[in-house]
C-alpha cells in the first residue's frame, strides 16, 4: 500500500465551506466486481468519522492493472501494479486566483470560501486486491474495504513510514472498519 507524497504538515485541513462531503466513485476496470454504492458509503462514513465536514471532495477510482502500474511507475518509480495509491491534494499548494499567475481572485471570481476542499484521489486495483486478499484481509470485500480506508487515511495525512505511525494508522483502520464495514450482527 503506497502513497506518492506525504503532506507537508502531517494532518491536513478537513473542514470545507458550507456544503456536504462528496465522494466521486468510478469503476474503470472489468476484472472484478465493484459495488460502487457500498464503497462510496464506506468512504463517506470514514471521512466523517475522521472529522471531515463541509464542502469537500474525494475521488475513489477503481482501475485495471495496467493503469495502476503506469501510475506506480510514474509517481513512485516502482515497476508493476500495486493495490492502492493515494494522491492527497495539498491545499497549501493550490493556487487561488487567476490562471496562470494566481495573483488575485479577479472580478469574475467568487469568494475563496465557495471553492470545495479537494481532499485528493484514492486509486485501487481490484485485480491486485483479489490476489492479495487470501493472505492479507481474508476476503475480497474485506481487502477492498481495507484499501478504501487505508487510502483515505493517507489522503488525510496518516503515514506508516515509522513503527509508531504504523501502529496509529493500523489502529485507526481497525476502528473504522469495525464501525463501517464489519458491523456486529
Amino acid at each position: 500500500m503506497i502513497r506518492p507524497a506525504p503532506p507537508k504538515s502531517g494532518r491536513r485541513r478537513t473542514q470545507g465551506g458550507e456544503g456536504e462531503i462528496e465522494v466521486f466513485v468510478a469503476d474503470e476496470q472489468s476484472a472484478q466486481p465493484v459495488d460502487v454504492e457500498r464503497w462510496e458509503a464506506l468512504a463517506r462514513n470514514a471521512l466523517a468519522a475522521e472529522g471531515v465536514s463541509g464542502d469537500c471532495e474525494l475521488a475513489l477510482l477503481f482501475v485495471d492493472e495496467a493503469s495502476i502500474a503506469e501510475l506506480n511507475l510514474r509517481f513512485m518509480g516502482h515497476e508493476g501494479p500495486t493495490d492502492v495509491l493515494a494522491f492527497p491534494i495539498d491545499d497549501d499548494d493550490v493556487a487561488i486566483g487567476r490562471s496562470p499567475d494566481g495573483s488575485s481572485s479577479g472580478p469574475d471570481r467568487g469568494p475563496v470560501d465557495d471553492i470545495p476542499l479537494l481532499l485528493g484521489d484514492v486509486v485501487i486495483c481490484p485485480a491486485v486486491a483479489a490476489r492479495n486478499a487470501p493472505s492479507h484481509a481474508g476476503t475480497y470485500d474485506d481487502e477492498i474495504a481495507l484499501l478504501v480506508v487505508h487510502g483515505i487515511l493517507h489522503v488525510l495525512g496518516h503515514d506508516h513510514a515509522e513503527p509508531e505511525e504504523t501502529q496509529v494508522m493500523q489502529a485507526r483502520e481497525r476502528d473504522l472498519l469495525d464501525q463501517f464495514h464489519r458491523k456486529a450482527p
